[in-house]
């Protein structure tokens, strides 16, 4: 059977943060968690965009309880504020935000902007809040990755990038990283004995605002063939909510991983090997200074 929204448990008494919450997949996941009676920190870079989304879910669920907080992803003095903010337990982190194919530009941190908001800040964010997730009962992370990361993609050796900068292939090496992430974060969850499970997630192609306003042929594509973004959160909720989902899976579309129902998929070969994903680990300890405390 497909599974749909419908199926999300009751999730009253759990708290869950979204980041990226503004639009697309983020705002589509703020609402449906919280239609099922979690407590929705929504995420935003600009809070007056994040008010506005934040007036989206109240009127889709009128009993919502939600809230916004500024966090740029981009920006570790962002993502180390917001940690040091976290009070209680964290049940569910939906590491959502992100940027695709934008022009090359770098982050506050100096380093490539889709690497800086779309693993960086994440990496660091997961590990200043392991301990609130490791105080809630069987938290999960949610890490939202692509099909991009299944194609050939830029070293990590140079995460400045500005050599040959290309911005789909700096775009998939974020994705891939966010893929190793997830895996890696699980295996050493796994070998602390954490109560904490770590998944990843893609939309498949979903027609979201990242494609707004880019002219290529891929945008082109997304405008006629992608889903919703209602229907590209499916995977991220599912590794999020379902009972049966467990650490190290991988959700996304069933057909063709393109679009339809959320089901487990294969990561592909570079995001499974485990040399690359521990490399990528410890360069991105030393470069946000985020050390894991696992208990």
């Amino acid at each position: 059977m497909a599974w749909k929204t419908q199926q999300i448990p009751d999730l009253s008494g759990r708290i869950a943060v979204v980041t990226g919450a503004t639009s697309g997949l983020g705002l589509a996941s703020a609402r449906d968690l919280a239609s099922h009676g979690a407590h929705v920190v929504m995420t935003a870079r600009n809070v007056g965009r994040g008010e506005q989304a934040l007036a989206t879910v109240k009127a889709a669920v009128p009993t919502a309880s939600v809230e916004v907080r500024p966090l740029d992803t981009s920006s570790l003095e962002s993502v180390r504020a917001f940690a040091e903010s976290w009070e209680g337990p964290l049940d569910i982190l939906l590491n959502n935000a992100g940027v695709m194919a934008v022009p090359y530009s770098l982050s506050p941190d100096g380093f490539e902007l889709h690497i800086a908001t779309n693993h960086l800040g994440h990496f660091a964010l997961t590990g200043l809040l392991l301990p609130a997730l490791e105080s809630a009962s069987a938290a999960r992370v949610v890490t939202v990755s692509s099909q991009a990361a299944k194609q050939p993609a830029t070293s990590f050796e140079d995460l400045v990038g500005d050599t040959d900068y290309n911005k789909w292939k700096a775009y998939a090496r974020s994705k891939l990283a966010n893929l190793l992430f997830a895996l890696e974060f699980q295996r050493r969850l796994t070998v602390a004995g954490s109560s904490v499970s770590s998944l990843a997630a893609h939309p498949g192609l979903a027609a979201t605002g990242l494609f707004t306003g880019d002219s290529d042929r891929m945008a082109s594509i997304v405008k006629v063939v992608g889903q919703s973004p209602d229907a590209g959160a499916l995977p991220q909720l599912r590794a999020a909510t379902d009972p049966n989902a467990r650490g190290g899976e991988y959700y996304g579309p069933s057909f063709a991983q393109l679009r339809g129902a959320p089901k487990k998929v294969a990561p592909g070969k570079a995001a499974a090997d485990p040399v690359a994903a521990r490399s990528l680990w410890s360069q991105s300890e030393s470069l946000t200074g985020v050390v894991y405390a696992f208990d």
